[in-house]
Parts: structure tokens; C-alpha cells; sequence
């Protein structure tokens, strides 16, 4: 019998996270998640799925953050009729963030577009539109934690706790084989929290697997033991720093989640007199969706907060439409914005960039993952410019980052997360992280914890057959959607801003107008010379 496993995305990069499973009785994806970072992998999105999505019986949903869900409405659209399999918080999130996704596409579609017909550039489509993503919402079903649900004859899927969002999880599956004494067992971590999460309660998930599927993000990096304590007292002096430097204080964040748990710390610390009083400008209209649903969900989430008390806080201000937004921007002085995207993609962040990353005064508080290509990582390696929506825009702000809201495990939680699932008989397949993530955690594993020849790290597209003693990969070169090296490096896009920014910086450093005439005949004479 065969069952194999397609790592359809998040293979050794942290987006994208999609896995196709086929049996002798049909097929199901975990996740079908967006690409986000360089324009290289972006560009997958506009592309044909490595699969038809009219033969795909059932989706598997860990949570609901776009880069595990993202991808959906395009699905569903491409023929996909099964039913989407999630929690109930995890559904509810969805309801805001699917719609949210598709109307950011079809406006940041519109203005590519105005910019191409201004170039004789062809027009583009949006990969999905915001009714494409209501129309998906007809296909979730909600399930339970730890109860058992079918997804196809021969295989059910539990569902547990994963620590890192509402309502997300690690899926257990049992996928039976025929003429085997037991069914093959398999777990695919999802995205894992760190212990002592705000908001959210430790991880959990079974052991004595054949499989384990497990994230990397911070595989190879290790973070000093926190507190709740500690971690508001670290916040609480970056919040001083960024009054007394007299300018705003932005904080490019997820909406979901990353948004709630900064909302309650930096409430509770006004309301105890740590930090000054200011008013925070939730500057997201899915972040103020999302914190709706945490409200309502206040009774699942950790009992020591006072959420639903500390989300209604008279500091809080939502600023929902477009003029709202536009408003702050006329403000002086120390206040802080909380705006999405996390990465600083996309979203309303990059106008707030635009507006303070040029002034001295300003600081730029990262909060969260910065993926490879992303204009968060180049803030947080210190690039001294950046192009935002074509203009250049020169970085004086402080850029600071904290690490305690991390939706993640660190490289040591994720070793004991997988040391508890033992024994794992067959693999480990160490998914969703940077190269250096993934071989940083497979160091912390390999023979220690799991015989370092059962440690898999895929490629993007790797097939794996399963049913063997050992999962053994499949040729599948010729149907591989990027060369590797094309996954794990920058593109040539990002080169190409970097030079850009270079040129930039050498011509008016020149002495005079002679030097750097100079100089612009030499990158002339560079680019007619014959390769």
C-alpha cells in the first residue's frame, strides 16, 4: 500500500505551510497557506497548484494565520467541493481574516495596476477576490480537541492544543494500512507556542508515532528564560525609551494574537504607572475584529488575565477606516501605533513607515518573526534605506526588537517538544523554518533525541513515501515548481533594491558633480558591456 506526503510549502521557509497526503482511498492537504517574503515565492501564489484541487477530499487546518490558511479561497475556487476541517476558534478568526486577505489583494492589486498602465505594463489579477473568500467560509466544519474525526475511509485526524494561536492545533492522524496490524500514526506539529504564552495554554500532543512533522521556526536559537514579569518589564523599557525620544512608537504586529497579548501588557503597564499614559491606535480593521473574537472566546483563554477587561480599555483607539488612519498621521509627539503586517509587507504599517522611519524621534518596536526578503528583516539587519511603494526612504528611527511574544518555541522548546512525542519509529521531518533554523534544530535532535538518520529536512515539493519501514523521497525533480537554491537565497529582487539604494548612496556621497558624472558613465559602460 502506498501513503506519501508532498511538501507542497514551508519547506525550508517559513511560509506557505502546505502538506499533501494520498492513500489508496484519496487525498487531503494539511494547511494551504499563502507565500509571503521575496517576490520569488510570492509569485507561487499566482501560479497552478502542484496539484488539481478538484481531487483534494478534505482540507486539515492547524490554525489560522495566513501562511497556514491563506491559500484557501484560491482552492476553492480552483475546484476544490470537500470540507475544511477546523476549530471553532480557528473558524471564527478565519471569518475575519479570509475576507480581510482577499480585499488587500483586490486593493493592492489596483494600485499595481494603475502603476502598470502607467508603464504600458499588462494588468494583473488578484490571486482571489474578498467574495471568493466568503464563499470559502461555507466549507468549514468545526471539530473539537482531542475527540477523533474522519476525514477519508481510512483515515481520522485528532486534533490538539498547539499553545500558539486561538484555536490552533497539532493533528494527529491514523491512516490504516491494509494488511498492518496497526495504522500508521503521524503528527504534524503546526505551529508550537513556547511555555508560560500570555493568553494561550502550554502545548500538548500524543507520543509513540511513526511520524512527526514538526516546525523549525526558531530551531536554531535560544531565548533567555522569561516571565510574565520579566517580558512586561522589557516592553516597559522600550516604551520609556520611545517617550523620551519624543516621536511615535510603532509596532508592526500580527493581527491576531500578537496584537491582543501587546494590547493587555501595555494597558496593565499604564494602569500601574510603568510606563506614560498615551493612547494606543489599533490601526487595523481585521486587529479590531480579531479582538472581538478574543472577547468573545475571553472564557478559553488564560484564567490569571483579565482579558476581556484589559481589551476595552479607554487608552485603546480603534481607527477602522481609511481617513482614521490618515488622521494619526497628522500627530507629534510620543504615541504608539499598533498596525499590521507583522513582517511590515503589507498593510497599513508601511504608510506609518513612510511617515516616521526618516525622523530621529521615531522607533520601530519588532515584535515578532521577520522572514528572509520581508522589509521587517532588512529593518532588523540594519539596512540604512528601503524603498516603500517605490519611494526611498532613509532609516534614522531606533529599531528595536523583542523577542518574548514570540508565537514560537525557541530551539530548546522545540527539542523537548519532540523528545516528549517519542518513541518515533519511522521519521522526523523538520519543516516551516529558514536552512539555518532547520539545521540548527536537527543538531539539537539528531541521536540525542531521534537517530540522526531518521531526521528528514525536504525540499519544496519533496515526495515522501511513507508506507515503507523508512520513508523513502521520490523523483520528483522534473515536477518541482523552484530550483532550491531559489527557495533559500534572496532574489534577485531584493539584489536589485540594494543596488539601487548602493548607487544611490555612492553618487551623492561624490565630492562634486564631476565625480559623480564619473561615476554614472562607469555603471553605463558596466551595463553595455556584453555578458
Amino acid at each position: 500500500m502506498s501513503i506519501t506526503v508532498r511538501f507542497c510549502g514551508a519547506a525550508r521557509t517559513v511560509t506557505g505551510s502546505s502538506y499533501l497526503f494520498q492513500t489508496a482511498s484519496g487525498r487531503f492537504l494539511v494547511d494551504c497557506g499563502l507565500f509571503q517574503g521575496q517576490k520569488t515565492l510570492k509569485e507561487l501564489n499566482y501560479g497552478a497548484f502542484p496539484f488539481r484541487p478538484a481531487d483534494i477530499d478534505a482540507v486539515l487546518l492547524t490554525h489560522a494565520h495566513i501562511d497556514h490558511s491563506g491559500l484557501l479561497p484560491k482552492l476553492v475556487r480552483a475546484g476544490f467541493e470537500g470540507p475544511i476541517l477546523a476549530t471553532r476558534g480557528t473558524i471564527d478568526l478565519c471569518s475575519y481574516m479570509l475576507p480581510d486577505a482577499g480585499s488587500i489583494q483586490e486593493s493592492e492589486v489596483a494600485q499595481l495596476n494603475r502603476r502598470n498602465a502607467a508603464r504600458g505594463r499588462k494588468e494583473v489579477q488578484p490571486i482571489y477576490t474578498q467574495a471568493d473568500a466568503i464563499a470559502t467560509l461555507q466549507s468549514f466544519r468545526a471539530v473539537d480537541y482531542e475527540r477523533w474525526t474522519d476525514v477519508i475511509p481510512g483515515v481520522r485526524a485528532r486534533y490538539w492544543n498547539a499553545g500558539h494561536l486561538l484555536g490552533s492545533a497539532s493533528i494527529e492522524l491514523e491512516i490504516t494500512e491494509a494488511g498492518s496490524p496497526r495504522p500508521l500514526r503521524v503528527l504534524l506539529s503546526g505551529d508550537v507556542g513556547p511555555e508560560a504564552k500570555l493568553l494561550q495554554p502550554d502545548p500538548e500532543a500524543p507520543s509513540d508515532l511513526d511520524y512527526v512533522i514538526s516546525e523549525a521556526t526558531y530551531g536554531d536559537r535560544l531565548r533567555a528564560a522569561t516571565t510574565p514579569a520579566l517580558r512586561r518589564q522589557h516592553l516597559a523599557a522600550e516604551v520609556r525609551d520611545a517617550a523620551a525620544a519624543g516621536g511615535a512608537l510603532l509596532i508592526p504586529a500580527f493581527a491576531v494574537e500578537r496584537t491582543q497579548e501587546l494590547i493587555v501588557d501595555l494597558v496593565e503597564l499604564m494602569e500601574h504607572g510603568e510606563i506614560p499614559t498615551a493612547p494606543i491606535f489599533l490601526d487595523s480593521p481585521l486587529a479590531i475584529r480579531a479582538t472581538e473574537v478574543f472577547r468573545r472566546h475571553a472564557a478559553s483563554l488564560d484564567p490569571t488575565v483579565d482579558a476581556e477587561r484589559l481589551l476595552n480599555s479607554p487608552h485603546l483607539k480603534f481607527t477602522e477606516t481609511p481617513e482614521e488612519s490618515k488622521a494619526i498621521m497628522r500627530l507629534s509627539g510620543f504615541h504608539i501605533i499598533i498596525a499590521a503586517s507583522g513582517m511590515c509587507d503589507a498593510g497599513r504599517i508601511r504608510h506609518h513607515l513612510k511617515r516616521w522611519l526618516w525622523n530621529e524621534r521615531a522607533t520601530v518596536l519588532l515584535a515578532g518573526f521577520q522572514a528572509n526578503g520581508t522589509l521587517g528583516r532588512f529593518l532588523q539587519n540594519g539596512t540604512k534605506a528601503v524603498r516603500i511603494q517605490g519611494e526611498e526612504i532613509r532609516v534614522a528611527a531606533r529599531i528595536r526588537m523583542i523577542d518574548e511574544y514570540s508565537g514560537h518555541a525557541d530551539g530548546a522548546g522545540m527539542a523537548s517538544w519532540v523528545a516528549a512525542r517519542r518513541p518515533i519509529a519511522r521519521g522526523l521531518f523538520l519543516v516551516h523554518g529558514e536552512e539555518d533554523a532547520i539545521a540548527g534544530l536537527a543538531e539539537r535532535v539528531a541521536e540525542r533525541i531521534v537517530p540522526a538518520a531518521k531526521v528528514y529536512q525536504p525540499m519544496l515539493d519533496d515526495i515522501y513515501e511513507l508506507a515503507a519501514p523508512e520513508p523513502r523521497v521520490l523523483d520528483v525533480d522534473h515536477r518541482r515548481r523552484l530550483a532550491p537554491e531559489a527557495v533559500t537565497h534572496l532574489d534577485w529582487h531584493n539584489e536589485m533594491s540594494e543596488l539601487v539604494l548602493d548607487i544611490s548612496d555612492r553618487v551623492a556621497a561624490a565630492a562634486d558633480d564631476r565625480a559623480r558624472g564619473v561615476i554614472i558613465r562607469r555603471l553605463r559602460r558596466a551595463l553595455e558591456e556584453k555578458a
